[in-house]
């Protein structure tokens, strides 16, 4: 294997990390759209939810341009993520915000790594540089809104 096929082959993986971390944050978005009641609430998650969605979409066409196969779920990360929101769920829309506040954390974490990462393509970090990331901190700005209104 020479070093661009490694290369392309660790970028695949993390581009596959990402993503399986935005499938996890649209079905995390959707348990916390079935809890609130509000309209003002549901339009602004249901947009972000929108957002990672898109982020699915690109990365899964990131990791087919490189030559692999995108994840078709979200892994365990998916499973707890899920389990931790209808936790919050359960007490409150507070908590349920405060749950989705830190997934999206958890995203930046992640996006920010794959940025110092060597293996990641030029390509896909202005990427996550350009979109993806800039989403994420929007995501932050209109949680911490709406915690604050709550």
């Amino acid at each position: 294997m020479n070093q661009a096929t490694t290369t392309n082959k660790e970028c695949i993986d993390v581009c596959n990390s990402l993503l399986r971390g935005e499938r996890s944050a649209v079905e995390t978005y959707d348990k916390a759209i079935e809890k609130f009641g509000s309209e003002h609430d549901v339009s602004a998650l249901r947009s972000i939810r929108n957002d990672h969605s898109k982020a699915v979409s690109q990365l899964m066409n990131n990791v087919r341009d490189m030559g692999g196969t995108p994840d078709v779920d979200s892994g365990a990360w998916g499973t707890f993520a899920n389990a931790v929101q209808a936790t919050a769920n359960l007490f409150g829309t507070e908590s349920a915000l405060e749950s989705l506040e830190q997934g999206e954390k958890k995203g930046r974490s992640d996006y920010q790594d794959a940025l110092e990462n060597d293996d990641v393509l030029p390509e896909c970090k202005a990427m996550i540089r350009n979109d993806l990331l800039p989403k994420i901190e929007q995501h932050l700005g209109r949680l911490k809104q709406l915690q604050d209104e709550a």
